[in-house]
Parts: structure tokens; sequence; C-alpha cells
């Protein structure tokens, strides 16, 4: 299996990571109370996903 002969420098390697960037985590309104919640868990506000109560919220 082939081994790099040389290190990578610094710059090469900040280079190639240029592109990692953090990116926002997408929202969607809870159908229940319009709250706005991140897709495929369970709203904080009122406790309900997929139509059904999971869990009492916080108050």
């Amino acid at each position: 299996m082939p081994n790099p002969k040389r290190r990578h420098s610094k710059a090469r390697g900040r280079k190639r990571r240029t592109h990692y960037k953090a990116t926002a985590p997408t929202l969607m309104s809870c159908p229940n109370c319009n709250e706005m919640k991140p897709s495929h868990r369970v709203c904080p506000s009122c406790g309900f996903y997929d139509g059904k109560s999971i869990m009492q919220p916080k108050k």
C-alpha cells in the first residue's frame, strides 16, 4: 500500500479543509403547536412527534 514520502505542509492541509464549514441545523414548524423544531425530533415545546404525544414538555 503506498505511503506518502514526505509530510504535507500545514498550508496544504488547511487548504484542503477550507470547504469544511459548519451549517445551521434545518428547522421546521411543528404541526401541533407551530413552534420551530429540528426535523425528525420530538417538539421541545409541546412534546408531540408524528401526531402523538411522546413526552411532557418542561415548563
